[in-house]
Order: structure tokens, then C-alpha cells, then sequence
């Protein structure tokens, strides 16, 4: 017995100091779009794998382009959905060309490709909304034009005020400003947590609370995805995983994907976390706004994930079946 014991503790021992002589000669390959916004999420999760495995080296940062970046002419929905701007950087995590690829949750699809799991997350900044153009929803001019791609946006927008005018507006939030100032449109609503990390808060306007206008299912959190067989980076990640955050959005996240959300599915989701309890509010809306259906629960939070798929099956049920039938 007193070989065996120390026979396993010394294994114990060696795969330990192995895991990290191997972490101190892997350089990481970070995966990411090329916009302003994506590159400063991407060297977010770098300089915190820095500052916390100060004994690595510098992982680098890969940019790749997606088809929601090179097509920004026609609605996502049309296209294919929020998978446009993952595609591509999934299938280079998936064949080894990186390690690990940063994402904005919100535009990650409901199910990850097979091999793939996001089990890292950063600490969420604000996911309001923000209104640009405006003092408010109510104070815009009859028939105001009001720029989105954001089919939860513009249904929300509608079901406050049916008489807005909504026209496509895509690109990144630099292109999105610009339009606003040549008069393309009268106004935009812009996530608040982009423009903090771009240092723009010199043009947010009228910031948007969640029980007027309810932001998108991960919104404002960024989510770091990885192979499911890579434990040496799955251990690595966990030294700048988020609990919190991942907490609220697997309780989101659950609740998008029983209501098998898309981006053909006006849907908006917030969970808040209170000492041991987890709130979440979810919403879906008739695309034309006439109809919308909110619900919200408290439960403890390591049930977050049942309490997200149980308020999905809810507003299911809510909203009815001819909802869904009209997104076909």
C-alpha cells in the first residue's frame, strides 16, 4: 500500500509539472473577426491569459474574416443567421489553426458545432441598449427612420411605436455611426457594452433600461470557445473564467435554445445574479410588433440552466404556436 500510495502521488507530481513546462512553450493562436470591437475583446482575453500565466508566452492574435463581415447588404436572417460571423473562425478552432476563438455571445448560434464548448467567460459589461439620435423612443418624430439589423430591436421599437420606419443598417459601430451623421437615419440603438470597450461614450445617448427595451440573449458578455478534447487550454482558460457571468449566461442561453432561437426570432434575455439567487427575464415579440410576451423567474443559481429552459418552454406557451409558424 505504501508503494502504491507513493507511487501515485509521484504520477500525480509529473503530469502536473508536465502540464506546465507544456503551457510555458505553447504559444496561443486567439481567434477573431478583424472589427475594431472584436479586436478589442480578443486582446481582452490575451492580456488577462498574460497577466495571469506571466510564465507563458504572448499569445497572438489571428484575425479572420466571416461571411457577416464581407456581406453587409441584406439581413442575417437571410443569410443564414448569427452563425455568419462564427463559421469560419469555428472551422480554424475545429482544425487545429487556433486554439481558442473569442466571440461576442450574443451572435453565437443556440447549439456549438460538435467538438466545441465555451466554458470561459469575461466579467459582462453593461448589456443595455442604447438609444443614438434621441432623447427617447417617444420623442422621435412621426415616421422617424430608425437604423438596425436587429429583428429584436426593430420589433421591439415597433411594439412601443408603430408608426417608426425601419431600415437596415449593418456594419460595425464606426460605419453605424457614420451613417447616423450623414442622415441616412434618424437614429440607431447601439449596445452600450461596444461602445464602452471602444471608448466611445462620447456619443451614447439615451441609455435604454431593460423593462422598457430588453437587450439580446448574451449581450455586453464576451465568451471564449475552445476544443472539448484540449484540456491543457481548458485549464488554462479557467484562470480568467468569470464565474458570474458564465452563470447568467448559461441561464440565457438555455432558455434561447428552447425556444430554439434564431436570428428569424425577435427574442430578448437578461439574467441577474443576487447572492445565491439567479433572476431571469425573457421576452419574445411579433416581429411587427404587435404582440409581445414577457416573463420572469427567480431560482437558486446553480440551477441556472434548468431555470432558463424551464422560462423558454413558458414563453412558448405564452406566445403560442402560430408565432413560430409565422417565422418559417
Amino acid at each position: 500500500m505504501a508503494i502504491k500510495y507513493f507511487y501515485n502521488g509521484m504520477l500525480y507530481i509529473l503530469i502536473f509539472r508536465a502540464y506546465d513546462e507544456i503551457m510555458t512553450l505553447i504559444q496561443i493562436k486567439i481567434g477573431t473577426r478583424g472589427s475594431p470591437l472584436a479586436l478589442a475583446q480578443a486582446n481582452q482575453v490575451r492580456n488577462l491569459l498574460i497577466k495571469n500565466n506571466p510564465n507563458m508566452p504572448e499569445p497572438v492574435v489571428k484575425v479572420i474574416k466571416t461571411t457577416g463581415d464581407s456581406i453587409t447588404d441584406s439581413p442575417l436572417a437571410d443569410l443564414g443567421g448569427k452563425g455568419l460571423f462564427t463559421k469560419e473562425i469555428e472551422i480554424e478552432l475545429i482544425e487545429g489553426k487556433i486554439d481558442v476563438a473569442v466571440h461576442s455571445m450574443k451572435d453565437v448560434e443556440s447549439f456549438l458545432p460538435k467538438g466545441l464548448i465555451i466554458d470561459c467567460y469575461l466579467p459582462r459589461e453593461d448589456p443595455r441598449d442604447v438609444l443614438i439620435g434621441a432623447s427617447s423612443i417617444e420623442s422621435l418624430p412621426v415616421g422617424a427612420r430608425v437604423g438596425t439589423a436587429s429583428l429584436r430591436r426593430s420589433a421591439q421599437l415597433l411594439s412601443i411605436r408603430s408608426d417608426l420606419k425601419i431600415l437596415l443598417l449593418r456594419g460595425n459601430i464606426g460605419t453605424r455611426l457614420e451613417k447616423l451623421a450623414s442622415g441616412e437615419v434618424d437614429a440607431t440603438i447601439l449596445a452600450l457594452a461596444g461602445l464602452k470597450r471602444l471608448e466611445k461614450t462620447e456619443v451614447i445617448g439615451t441609455v435604454l433600461e431593460p423593462d422598457v427595451f430588453l437587450p439580446s440573449v448574451g449581450q455586453g458578455a464576451i465568451g471564449v470557445e475552445r476544443r472539448k478534447s484540449d484540456l491543457n487550454i481548458g485549464k488554462l482558460l479557467t484562470s480568467i473564467n468569470h464565474s458570474e457571468t458564465e452563470k447568467c449566461i448559461t441561464c440565457e442561453r438555455s432558455m434561447l435554445a428552447a425556444l430554439d432561437g434564431t436570428c428569424r426570432t425577435p427574442v430578448g434575455g437578461l439574467a441577474t445574479l443576487k447572492g445565491d439567487k439567479i433572476n431571469l427575464e425573457g421576452m419574445l415579440v411579433w416581429p411587427d410588433g404587435t404582440g409581445i410576451e414577457r416573463l420572469a423567474r427567480v431560482g437558486d443559481k446553480k440551477d441556472a440552466h434548468s431555470l432558463g429552459h424551464s422560462v423558454g418552454n413558458e414563453l412558448r406557451k405564452l406566445i403560442g404556436p402560430d408565432f413560430f409558424k409565422s417565422l418559417l
